[in-house]
């Protein structure tokens, strides 16, 4: 089942990088795509609650979809396509096992454990 999940979080993936590459979009917005979400690590310098909530909201699919029609509906391509970026990290994201965050450990997602905490706990 883990895999056709991972399956199925690729075709989201690649669903958006195509809407990419098909509306002619920047290079730059390709290296969004990849890391640019993650600025929403940073939270965790102030302590793990408001790291967790800064990730989250940058990785939440519900949050993206929500921006992405924003921009369909007013017509705005920056906006569309920062929808398309924000959905299409999160699927990339939850492909190699990384989920939205707990606010007690960041190696606590809504996918289970990540890193060396993964063997500790199993």
């Amino acid at each position: 089942m883990k895999n056709l999940l991972r399956l199925e979080e690729l075709a989201q993936f690649l669903v958006c990088l195509y809407f990419l590459i098909a509306t002619d979009a920047a290079w730059w917005t390709y290296a969004l795509l990849l890391v640019g979400p993650d600025i929403g690590m940073l939270g965790y310098l102030l302590n793990p609650r408001i790291g967790a909530i800064s990730y989250n909201v940058l990785h939440h699919k519900g949050i993206a979809v929500l921006i992405l029609m924003s921009g369909l509906v007013m017509m705005t391509g920056w906006i569309t396509a920062a929808g398309i970026i924000l959905f299409g990290h999160a699927s990339m994201d939850r492909i190699f096992g990384y989920g939205l965050k707990f606010g007690d450990n960041f190696h606590r997602t809504h996918l289970g454990w990540i890193g060396k905490f993964k063997q500790q706990v199993q």
